[in-house]
C-alpha cells in the first residue's frame, strides 16, 4: 500500500513460487492426517473407512474449487476479498469465522504437537499453554513467515508418511473392517465429526497475494493460476491419498487394538509408525521410527500453531485497518506487531484449553469455524455473477457450498458447546464492528448505482499530477536521521528529484489488501508525518523537489527493492542498522538483504 503521486503502479512484490507456497500450504493443510483419523475411530471404530473416505473425496473437491478461486482472486484476501464482493456484512462474518478457526487451531495443532513430542495425556492441556506462550513470546518479534519451518519440514513429513505406507502396505487387509451403521443420520454426523480434513486450504487463498505471477499475466491484471493450481494439486493428492492409506492401515490392526487406537487419538501417525516399523524393521529400530515421525510431526504441528497465532493477528489488523474493528486494534509495537491482536491470539487460544478438556471438544470448536469459512468463501463466489465462471464450475461449487451448509448445520445442532463458541466470537465481533463505525462517524445509505459510480475512489486517479522525471535519489527512513540530510545535499548538488521513503512495517501473515493504496496516507502516521513534513520544507527552502512515498509492508526489504526498481531511481541511500543483535537473528538485516538483491543499474549508499 502507497501514496504515490508520480508512480501508481506500485504493487507488492511477488516472490513466492509454486514450491514455496506448496511448502506453506501444507504445513496448515497437510498436518490434518496427524489427527483426523485418530478423530475417524473415535468416531466410528472399525467401521469408519468409508467416512474417511468420503472426507477425502469432499477435501479433493474443495482442493478443485480453491484453484478457481485462486484464479478470481489474486491479490490474497482468502474469505474476505471473495465475500467483500457481495457484502461488508458477508466479508465480516467470513473473517470471524476465520478467527474462531484459528483461534481452536492453535489451541488443537498446539495439543497434537506435544502428544507427538510425546508428553503424557495428563499433561497435555498445560505443555499446550505453555507452547502457545512461547510462539506469542517469538511473535512479538513478528518473524517474517511463519511457515519458514514448514518449508524445511514438508519433504521430511512426506517422506516419512510415505514409509509408514510403505512398512504398512503387506499388512493391510479388508478382515477387520466393520459395516456401517444402518443408521445413516448416525453415519452422517460421525462424517461432520472427520470433517477436520479440510482444515488448511483456505490458507492456499490468502497467499495468492505474494505468488509469482503467470508469464502472461500483467501487473495491472495479476494472474496465479498456474502458481496456484501446480502448489494446490500435489498437496491434496498427498492429503488425500495419505489419509486414505493412514486410516485403512489403522483399520487393518486387529479389533483387540481398539484401546490402544483410542489411547493414540492425538499422535496416531507416531503410533501406526512405531507398529509397523516394528514388524517390518525389527522392534528397536521401529521404535527409533516412531520417535522420528513424532519428531517431524511434531515439529511441523508446532509450526502450525506459529502459522494460527500470526494468521490470527493478521485477520484482526486487516478488519482494523479496513474500518470493521475499531483503530486500536491496528497499533504497533516497535516490531510492527499489532500489540492487542497478538495478546488476543495468545491469550484466547489458552483460554480454550482451560475450559476444554478433551481433545475432542476441541475438534468439534475447530469444525464450526473451518467448514463455516470455506462455505461463506464458496457460497460468496457462486453468487457473485461478476466473477467469469464457467456453468460445470458454478454448478461444483454451488454444490460443494450445500454439502458444507449442511455440515455447517448439523454441527450447530449437534455439538452446542461449538454453537455457544461460535456466537460469541460472532457477537463479539459484530458489537465491536458497530463500535468502531459509530467511531468513524459512518452511517448506512441506499443510494441508486448510478450515484454510487460517481463517488467511487477511482476517479482520484485522474486528477492526479505529473512531474517531469530526471535523475531520481530514493532515501529510504526509518527516523529523523543524518542520512536525510546527506540525500538532501545529494539531491541538491545532482538537480536530482529526492524520493523520500517510509515503510511501515506491519508484521502479519495475512496477505489481503482490502484497503485502496489512496486510504494508505504518511499524513495519518505521526512518525511519517514528521519526516516528510520536514522534508518538503527543507526541499522548499533549498529548491529540491522532494517526493513522498509512504508503504505499508511485513517486508521492508523485499518493499524497497521493488520500489526502487518500479520508480527507477538512480541511486539508493539506506542509513546503517542499529538494532540488537536479538531482534537481527529473528527478523534479519534490512540493509544486508537489500544489497543482496538490488539490479547492479542503481547505486547503493549506505550512511552510517
Amino acid at each position: 500500500m502507497a501514496e504515490l503521486p508520480t508512480a501508481p503502479g506500485v504493487h507488492r512484490p511477488r516472490n513466492v513460487d509454486w514450491k514455496r507456497a506448496a511448502a506453506l500450504l501444507y504445513g496448515d493443510w497437510g498436518t490434518s492426517k496427524a489427527y483426523v483419523i485418530g478423530l475417524a475411530f473415535i468416531a466410528a471404530g472399525f467401521s469408519s473407512f468409508p467416512i474417511i473416505l468420503a472426507v477425502c473425496v469432499l477435501t479433493a473437491v474443495v482442493g478443485y474449487n480453491y484453484i478457481i478461486v485462486c484464479a478470481h482472486f489474486p491479490d490474497g484476501g482468502g474469505v474476505y476479498s471473495a465475500a467483500r464482493q457481495q457484502s461488508r456484512f458477508l466479508a465480516s462474518t467470513g473473517a470471524l469465522l476465520l478467527i474462531a478457526n484459528f483461534m481452536v487451531t492453535a489451541a488443537l495443532s498446539g495439543w497434537a504437537a506435544v502428544s507427538y513430542f510425546g508428553v503424557p495425556a495428563r499433561y497435555a492441556q498445560i505443555a499446550t499453554m505453555a507452547l502457545i506462550l512461547v510462539v506469542g513470546v517469538i511473535n512479538f518479534f513478528g518473524p517474517k513467515h511463519s511457515g519458514s519451518v514448514s518449508l524445511w519440514l514438508a519433504l521430511p513429513a512426506v517422506l516419512v508418511v510415505l514409509l509408514i505406507i510403505g512398512f504398512s502396505a503387506p499388512h493391510l487387509t479388508t478382515v477387520h473392517l466393520e459395516p456401517r451403521h444402518e443408521n445413516l443420520g448416525h453415519v452422517w454426523v460421525a462424517f461432520v465429526g472427520v470433517i477436520l480434513a479440510l482444515s488448511g486450504v483456505e490458507a492456499v487463498a490468502n497467499i495468492t497475494g505474494v505468488m509469482k505471477t503467470d508469464p502472461d499475466s500483467t501487473p495491472d491484471k495479476p494472474k496465479v493460476t498456474r502458481t496456484a493450481t501446480k502448489a494446490i494439486v500435489p498437496v491434496a493428492i498427498e492429503v488425500v491419498l495419505g489419509t486414505a492409506l493412514l486410516g485403512w492401515a489403522m483399520l487393518s490392526l486387529p479389533t483387540s487394538f481398539a484401546p490402544t487406537l483410542v489411547a493414540h487419538k492425538e499422535d496416531m501417525l507416531r503410533f501406526l509408525a512405531e507398529h509397523y516399523g516394528s514388524l517390518v524393521i525389527g522392534p528397536a529400530a521401529g521404535e527409533i521410527f516412531g520417535i522420528i515421525v513424532g519428531a517431524v510431526f511434531g515439529l511441523l504441528l508446532f509450526s502450525a500453531v506459529n502459522t494460527a497465532v500470526v494468521a490470527l493477528i493478521g485477520v484482526i489488523y486487516m478488519m482494523a485497518q479496513d474500518g470493521e474493528m475499531p483503530r486500536q486494534l491496528a497499533r504497533l509495537n516497535p516490531h510492527g506487531v499489532p500489540k492487542i491482536p497478538l495478546f488476543i491470539a495468545v491469550g484466547i487460544p489458552i483460554v480454550i484449553l482451560a475450559v476444554t478438556k478433551q481433545f475432542e471438544g476441541l475438534a468439534g470448536l475447530y469444525a464450526i469455524g473451518v467448514v463455516g469459512a470455506i462455505a461463506v468463501n464458496l457460497g460468496a463466489c457462486t453468487f457473485n455473477k461478476r466473477l467469469a465462471l464457467a456453468m460445470y464450475q458454478r454448478v461444483i461449487m454451488g454444490l460443494t457450498f450445500i454439502i458444507l451448509f449442511a455440515v455447517e448445520l448439523t454441527i450447530a445442532k449437534t455439538k452446542p458447546e461449538a454453537l455457544f463458541f461460535a456466537i460469541c466470537v460472532l457477537g463479539v465481533g459484530y458489537a465491536l464492528r458497530a463500535y468502531s463505525h459509530k467511531l468513524a462517524g459512518l452511517k448506512t445509505m441506499t443510494v441508486s448505482r448510478g450515484v454510487a459510480a460517481m463517488v467511487t475512489p477511482d476517479m482520484a486517479s485522474a486528477v492526479q499530477p505529473r512531474i517531469d522525471e530526471g535523475q531520481k535519489i530514493m532515501v529510504a527512513a526509518r527516523g529523523i536521521t543524518p542520512v536525510l540530510g546527506y540525500a538532501m545535499d545529494e539531491a541538491q548538488l545532482r538537480k536530482a528529484v529526492l524520493c523520500v521513503l517510509y515503510v511501515k512495517e506491519v508484521a502479519v501473515y495475512f496477505s489481503a489488501a482490502p484497503i485502496a493504496p489512496s486510504k494508505a496516507k504518511w499524513k495519518d502516521d505521526a512518525e511519517a508525518n514528521a519526516i516528510m513534513s520536514l522534508m518538503l520544507k527543507q526541499g522548499e527552502e533549498r529548491g529540491v523537489c522532494v517526493l513522498p512515498v509512504y508503504a505499508v509492508s511485513e517486508d521492508a526489504a523485499a518493499t524497497i527493492l521493488d520500489l526502487s526498481a518500479t520508480m527507477g531511481v538512480d541511486f539508493l541511500l539506506i542509513g546503517a542498522s542499529q538494532r540488537s543483535a536479538l531482534t537481527h537473528l529473528l527478523r534479519g538485516s534490512v540493509v544486508t538483504n537489500v544489497a543482496a538483491q538490488l539490479p547492479e543499474d542503481i547505486g547503493l549508499v549506505i550512511f552510517g
